[in-house]
């Protein structure tokens, strides 16, 4: 469209340059923040990724604690079975159930608190996780 006319000014004659850098500058824009969204979502990703790994191996410390504990509880229970198959008197029966009461109730409050301290570590390394993964997008 532009013609070599004397009148013409240099806007007119530059304008599919000054379209060409804007359109240039737009592009490199859109692929810098493309980049950095690529970047963000693979830091999210992976920070993730890393969340959901510590958590799993905290729930599978205590699911591993809690089978533990069910195979002990079971033999006790077991075996305290046995010994009152052999009670000769009302009194041996309850003297066996009361020290077997007292002993098992020992033993669950123990294994109450060391669940409640895989629970604790399973929740603060997940809780750190979190933390170190904000601070990260922030």
């Amino acid at each position: 469209m532009a013609t070599s006319a004397p009148n013409q000014t240099p806007f007119v004659t530059d304008m599919p340059r000054v379209f060409r850098d804007v359109t240039e500058q737009g592009v490199a824009e859109v692929k810098q923040n493309f980049e950095k969204m690529t970047a963000a979502a693979t830091d999210a990703t992976e920070h993730a990724k890393t969340l959901h790994a510590t958590a799993l191996t905290g729930i599978q410390d205590y699911t591993t604690k809690v089978l533990e504990f069910t195979n002990v509880n079971m033999t006790s229970a077991m075996e305290q079975a046995k010994r009152l198959v052999s009670v000769k008197s009302p009194t041996e029966y309850f003297q066996l159930t009361s020290d077997y009461m007292k002993t098992q109730m020992q033993i669950l409050s123990k294994q109450a608190q060391e669940l409640a301290a895989i629970a604790q570590k399973m929740a603060t390394s997940t809780t750190e996780t979190m933390k170190s993964g904000l601070h990260k997008v922030a």
